[in-house]
């Protein structure tokens, strides 16, 4: 028999749920739960709506593979950028990143996730041969490899290089700043901005 909680199933099956969030422990998820609780109703209907909302709406830009409300996201839809310079990350989480640093003006793709040969992911299960269909269409003068500086990163850079560089498109990958293992999601503007300044040609 499970040990009761001394709460209503109600929000002890809201704590179960919150407790699912990424970073988010028991103690963290009875507190969201409390808040909940003790919100306005109109708040706590905004916040269910805008949930739902988000699993409606929400796809993959069909250019770039980041998030988007729309077929096209607001990036690439934003004449002012440099379409001839295309950013490469592994999820839509970096762009968040690299954006924020203000300092990249050009496009991006994502690749959603990285080469991890023990984990079954190949190239087939990423967004490679989007890239590759895409720099022999637009011929970028330049590609930035902005994946993380971690071991699946790292093949995923090589791996990249390899199919890329028969286009005769330069190709670069984040330079010094950013040390071995860290997600660049993480990273903070100073050292992304060291590494997009310092990039390397490949």
């Amino acid at each position: 028999m499970a040990k009761s909680t001394g709460l209503p199933e109600s929000l002890s099956k809201l704590i179960e749920h919150l407790k699912k969030f990424p970073g988010v422990g028991p103690k963290t998820a009875q507190r969201f739960a409390f808040f909940i609780l003790k919100a306005p109703p109109a708040y706590v209907k905004d916040l269910s709506d805008a949930l739902l909302k988000v699993k409606e709406v929400i796809k993959f830009c069909r250019i770039c593979n980041n998030l988007s409300d729309s077929d096209v996201c607001a990036i690439c839809s934003d004449t002012q950028r440099d379409k001839a310079l295309i950013c490469v990350v592994e999820e839509p989480n970096d762009i968040i990143a690299v954006e924020k640093t203000g300092r990249f003006e050009g496009l991006y793709h994502v690749l959603l996730g990285a080469l991890s040969p023990l984990d079954g992911i190949g190239p087939e299960s990423l967004k490679i041969k989007e890239l590759v269909v895409r720099v022999k269409e637009t011929k970028p003068r330049e590609v930035i490899i902005a994946t993380n500086p971690d071991t699946e990163g790292e093949i995923t850079a090589l791996y990249l290089v390899k199919v890329l560089k028969p286009f005769g498109v330069k190709v670069t990958r984040l330079g010094y700043g950013m040390p071995v293992g860290a997600d660049l999601e993480y990273a903070d503007q100073a050292t992304l901005l060291k590494a997009i300044d310092s990039r390397r040609e490949l």
